[in-house]
């Protein structure tokens, strides 16, 4: 009797649950019922690696340039003046007085890894420590 009883409610148990290893809220749980209960044509719904690029290709287009913000670091805009040896740049500060001295500036890693060319002439943008001004790290090339 307690056999049978115990069979029973096993069974009512496994047909009230569609996957015992998934969360009801899965996507897998969520595509099979949509793919079950829509057989007409219905939006796609991107999984996985996929979603991922869609993301990707929506940063991609946009024009405006996030950047994380440094609280010990000074940018200041600047014009590359002068190209020396071991990737090194003499900057002038843009809306300087002339009698400032040009900033000692180094390509950052980033710009150093993606193979960014930097000639005299291009607009810069120079980080600099507040504990020397007279050198800096060059963080971005303005297009143009």
């Amino acid at each position: 009797m307690m056999k049978s009883l115990f069979m029973i409610l096993l069974a009512l148990f496994c047909a009230t649950q569609t996957n015992a290893f998934a969360p009801a809220s899965s996507p897998l749980n969520t595509r099979v019922l949509n793919t079950v209960t829509s057989s007409q044509t219905s939006p796609t719904v991107l999984f996985g690696k996929k979603e991922a690029r869609a993301k990707g290709n929506d940063r991609k287009n946009k024009t405006e340039r996030v950047r994380k913000t440094k609280d010990d670091v000074i940018e200041i805009e600047a014009t590359v003046v002068d190209s020396l040896p071991n990737a090194m740049f003499r900057c002038a500060i843009i809306d300087a007085p002339e009698t400032q001295p040009p900033v000692l500036a180094t390509i950052s890693g980033k710009i150093r890894k993606n193979f960014v060319k930097i000639l005299v002439g291009d607009k810069v943008l120079v980080e600099l420590s507040p504990y020397d001004l007279t050198k800096g790290r060059i963080t971005f090339r303005y297009r143009g």
